[in-house]
């Protein structure tokens, strides 16, 4: 079969053959791959940024945003079943610590996890798929057109899950208001895929949600964030050390961009007893200079919280889905056009080395 790998630390990609994978255990699950989104990480690889293959192997699949159809599974599988449509997760635990054995591997202790199409193990951007029940998501037939989805909404998923449940566990008052995020104000930094939809969750809570970027308020993105309820801010308009003036405090931040200087200066619009959590991954090594001091000084007497979000589990995926059926009930197809291009697997070069100017999600189909 067919499949899109590469050489780690090159930038060497090309379309090989691979054994199509058979079912093997009674928990095996086989999909046939419909289609896989690209993402920033997918571009950083074929870069040859970081990336892992399969030991013993020169060469990665790679992909991890997937949607594909249940062919086939081992006699002990309850979850899918042949004809369904389902997900698969993206990290494999360590098998060492106490998180991965429990299935938490995005919270594993040793660092020593796989990831699929990233890290030491083959990724989706392939024909065929198998692996075990507990890493399967099952996706209603309805969401086909955009299952492919679930990965990026799951990252999202687990940072607003994670600061939830810190402020619902640390706020005094937050038994009187069972959903804590009703009415808050939270700002979304980076309109890409896991900003847009990190905003789409938070509208789905009753959140008033603003986001900001550096493009267009009459292109994709905003114009999209808008359509869900968000209110767009120009990042070019209103800088970051200057959104706590133009707009208020924030009850949370969620980071998106991996633009370290920029996740520091929103700080300023961080309220009191805020939370902010980082999702983006800044690139490079170039210092960064902070006022150290004033940067404790604020969360220390603002009683703020920040923290880092990577990965989510099954059950944030599960999460993901959930409110996928939610937003389509809201919003209709509207939530398809976050997937603004789709291109033959066969034109991955071209998606991988380049990124149009109105793209919000590419992905590669590989249904024929």
């Amino acid at each position: 079969m067919k499949a899109v790998a590469l050489t780690p630390g090159t930038r060497a990609i090309r379309l090989v053959d691979v054994p199509e994978p058979a079912i093997i255990s009674p928990d095996d699950v086989k999909v046939r791959i419909l289609r896989v989104g690209i993402c920033g990480t997918d571009r950083e690889e074929a870069l040859g940024g970081r990336a892992l293959a399969p030991q013993g192997r020169s060469e990665l699949v790679i992909g991890h945003e997937m949607l594909g159809q249940v062919v086939e599974t081992g006699k002990s599988v309850t979850r899918v079943k042949p004809g369904e449509y389902a997900v698969f997760t993206v990290r494999r635990g360590c098998g060492e610590c106490l998180p991965c054995l429990m299935n938490r591997s995005d919270m594993c202790l040793t660092g020593r996890y796989r990831e699929r199409g990233i890290w030491g193990m083959d990724g989706y951007q392939t024909e065929y798929a198998v692996d075990k029940e507990q890493y399967v998501v099952r996706v209603p037939e309805d969401l086909e057109p955009i299952g492919v989805l679930t990965e990026p909404l799951s990252v999202a998923e687990k940072a607003i899950d994670e600061s939830v449940r810190l402020q619902s566990a640390r706020l005094p008052e937050s038994a009187a208001a069972p959903n804590w995020l009703y009415g808050r104000r939270c700002l979304v930094a980076g309109l890409g895929p896991i900003g847009l939809l990190a905003a789409l969750a938070l509208c789905l809570r009753g959140a008033e949600v603003f986001g900001i970027d550096v493009v267009d308020a009459q292109s994709a993105r905003p114009q999209w964030l808008e359509h869900i309820g968000g209110k767009y801010v120009d990042g070019r308009m209103v800088s970051p050390d200057k959104v706590e003036h133009e707009l208020g405090q924030m009850d949370l931040i969620l980071e998106a961009t991996g633009v370290a200087q920029l996740e520091f200066n929103l700080l300023d619009a961080l309220g009191k007893n805020g939370v902010y959590v980082l999702t983006g991954i800044p690139g490079g090594d170039r210092p960064l200079q902070l006022d150290g001091a004033e940067l404790i000084r604020r969360l220390v007497l603002g009683n703020q919280v920040m923290i880092g979000s990577v990965n989510a589990s099954r059950g944030h995926f599960q999460m993901a889905v959930d409110d996928l059926v939610r937003a389509r009930l809201a919003w209709g197809d509207h939530v398809a056009r976050l997937i603004s291009h789709h291109r033959p697997y066969a034109e991955f070069q071209a998606v991988l080395n380049s990124h149009e100017a109105d793209e919000i999600k590419v992905v590669l189909e590989w249904r024929q």
